[in-house]
């Protein structure tokens, strides 16, 4: 009952912070879009990494014509793999500046840009293709306008916030994972285990975080879950040490000594009467370490370590466009600069809430 109440305290008292409910519903918002981005990203082709070269670098709002002819191939992806990861054979598309429809074929110009004049072409349309596999002409917008690729840039930054989320979620559970084990047999038994792992501890936190990432990084390769497990096993250092500090002070106290009469063993002692306890402090620097390893993934990305073409990834987008910021086109390299800020301001206010709901003492 007294476990409720303080729950129950403690969740009211969240509820009465503005940015810590605003933040949790705007993580909440971009983790749904994380897991069904390919059903509300205007291109769901796989990565978001449909190239049109002759619409680089396009300004937001930008319209084009496109012409469109329907992928023929049989291809055996399931529909739940294709609203997961995307179209694995996405339609073609050419950007054109007009068009005209004649019995059995279009002829079209393909679009220029700077006052150029395309190339006519012409598009046989078999008598014998289904409808629902003849080229037709569509207007798309390109809300966030297009990269140096000419790749739809709001299908990419939707794309890369699964990227983020991902890193956090995992490098997260491997800090915590390894964090509340090893905290929790030094501040627990203490003697020559504490010793042990705090050595293991400060030689790790005496490492630049980066530069162990990086070393990391390439002793296991580039790739996805490279960055995934090189990240958590950076972070742990933190989680063990708060872990230690409060399994040190709570270990003394009467309903675990009392336990220990009962004849309980020390992993249920831990597992069932100490963790529940301090569990606080915990979910506060997890919420701390979300932001971190967002901010580190980015980092990795820039430096091209890390989620790799045609993957994206919203470190790489600064990487690629940061020269733009000087060329008249900032907007490249600050709309994904400020997505990584909200992701990550979102996690340490909703830390900060947690940290003032949690905090008994007041």
């Amino acid at each position: 009952m007294q476990n409720q109440g303080l729950t129950t305290l403690a969740l009211q008292k969240f509820k009465q912070s503005f940015w810590g409910v605003f933040s949790f519903w705007f993580i909440i918002f971009l983790a749904f879009i994380s897991v069904f981005v390919y059903v509300l990203a205007p291109d769901n082709s796989q990565y978001a990494n449909q190239m049109h070269l002759s619409i680089h670098s396009k300004p937001p709002g930008f319209k084009v014509d496109m012409l469109v002819t329907p992928n023929t191939s049989v291809s055996n992806q399931s529909v739940l793999n294709r609203v997961f990861f995307g179209r694995s054979n996405p339609p073609s598309e050419i950007p054109i500046s007009n068009y005209k429809f004649e019995s059995h074929q279009i002829k079209y110009t393909e679009y220029a840009s700077e006052g150029l004049t395309g190339l006519e072409k012409i598009v046989e349309i078999p008598t014998d293709l289904e409808p629902s596999l003849r080229p037709f002409v569509t207007t798309e917008t390109f809300f966030f306008g297009t990269d140096k690729y000419g790749r739809d840039l709001l299908s990419r930054i939707l794309v890369g916030a699964r990227i983020s989320f991902s890193i956090g979620f995992v490098a997260v559970f491997i800090s915590l994972f390894i964090g509340i084990l090893l905290g929790s047999i030094a501040g627990y038994f203490g003697g020559k285990w504490d010793k042990l792992i705090m050595w293991v501890i400060n030689v790790t936190w005496s490492i630049p975080t980066l530069l162990l990432v990086i070393a990391i990084t390439l002793a296991l390769g580039k790739g996805f879950w490279q960055v995934f497990i090189a990240v958590g096993l950076t972070m742990w250092v933190e989680v063990a040490r708060i872990v230690r500090g409060q399994v040190m002070g709570v270990k003394e106290m009467q309903y675990v000594t009392a336990a220990r009469a009962l004849g309980y063993t020390d992993f249920r002692i831990i597992a069932q009467h100490i963790l529940p306890n301090i569990l606080a402090p915990v979910i506060v620097i997890s919420a701390a370490n979300f932001a971190a390893a967002i901010l580190i993934e980015s980092g990795l990305s820039f430096l091209g370590i890390g989620a790799q073409p045609p993957m994206s990834s919203w470190g790489a987008m600064i990487k690629d466009h940061y020269n733009y910021i000087i060329l008249g086109k900032p907007y490249l390299a600050l709309i994904p600069g400020l997505c990584i800020m909200s992701l990550v301001m979102a996690f340490m206010l909703i830390g900060n809430a947690l940290r003032d709901a949690l905090d008994v003492k007041a």
